[in-house]
């Protein structure tokens, strides 16, 4: 069966200082593209999907070279509306050890931020594919994309499409109850939930606290948690990322994955991190394929939280990963392949 997935989101600027140096030190950056659904775009055509993404980028040479980095891991980006005065972007210091990453965003009054329903081709936009996924990210970014979000959902919707969402909560966009509020609202065009246990969101809009100790930690814990979010807005699919932050190096991470009826608990990998963006994406991204092949919730578990925990190895917002190599990270495999 062929796949195919179109998603809307912003893709910025990252500019990430060498060496893991403070941002009050560098001068120079690293430069390459990257945004939440467009990460999970790459992410799923590294697995055999047609991926397409939604995004609004200037039409001039910075967002001709935003594109053309995009569309080199085959994504489609015809329904890329090319207006706007600016390409938003983020500065991202790498930490080490005890010190954090840290990011400082720049995406005021970006193109995507002034995005509105009426500037996409819909119909054009989501011909040809079964699954539609949006994140809180775009909707945080401004009321205008927010609406945009809810009309493609409604478009969706009316063509029988899968809908999935990351809520993704970012503090430095906005807080737990102003993304709540947002949020809300689209909960009912939402199929697959995907978001980190730990999430604010979550627990504001679900008035409990996914967050359990290691030590208790097992697929029945989670299960007032998810069966909350099920019963509430109606979700057929609910996947959630379990990160212990050890140092910025090291973190352990596991996933959870609710098929319907069943929910499993991955194994627990521990991560010598290369780059810590992007792995909440590659999770999204190995929950979505699952689903879309119907696997089993314990097979979709172990591949969405090896999906996720690859993507810590890779330099970049993009988990470059293959099927196969995902599913030797679940069974723990990492020998030299000779």
């Amino acid at each position: 069966m062929s796949h195919s997935f179109v998603t809307i989101g912003e893709v910025l600027i990252r500019l990430t200082t060498p060496r893991s140096e403070r941002l009050t030190q560098a001068r120079q950056f690293d430069v390459i593209y990257g945004g939440t659904e467009c990460n999970v775009a790459v992410a799923l055509e590294q697995f055999g999907v047609k991926p397409a993404l939604i995004s609004r980028i200037p039409d001039n040479d910075i967002g001709q070279a935003c594109v053309n980095y995009i569309r080199q891991y085959g994504v489609d980006t015809s329904g890329v509306v090319r207006s706007g005065d600016r390409l938003g972007l983020y500065f991202l210091e790498i930490g080490a050890s005890m010190r954090p990453s840290a990011v400082v965003y720049d995406r005021a009054y970006s193109a995507m931020s002034e995005i509105e329903p009426g500037m996409v081709d819909w119909s054009s936009a989501l011909a040809g594919h079964n699954w539609f996924h949006f994140s809180g990210i775009t909707c945080a970014i401004s009321e205008k994309a927010t609406a945009t979000v809810a009309a493609g959902c409604e478009v969706a919707r009316a063509a029988g499409m899968t809908i999935s969402t990351d809520f993704n909560y970012r503090s430095a966009l906005w807080s737990p109850e102003e993304a709540a509020k947002r949020l809300d609202p689209l909960m009912q065009y939402v199929d697959v939930a995907i978001g980190s246990a730990r999430d604010p969101i979550l627990g504001v809009m679900l008035g409990m606290d996914g967050n359990i100790e290691p030590e208790d930690r097992s697929a029945d814990a989670y299960r007032p948690f998810v069966d909350a979010a099920v019963s509430k807005y109606g979700f057929d699919k609910v996947g959630l990322t379990i990160r212990d932050v050890h140092s910025s190096d090291h973190n352990s991470w596991q996933g959870i994955y609710f098929d319907g009826s069943e929910i499993a608990l991955s194994r627990r990998h521990e991560i010598d991190i290369v780059d810590r963006v992007g792995g909440g994406d590659g999770f999204a991204a190995g929950a979505i394929w699952g689903t879309m092949n119907r696997w089993d919730a314990q097979k979709t578990a172990e591949f969405a939280a090896a999906s996720g925990a690859i993507a810590h190895t890779v330099h970049g917002d993009f988990n470059l990963a293959s099927e196969a190599e995902v599913i030797a990270a679940a069974s723990g495999g990492a020998d030299v392949r000779r």
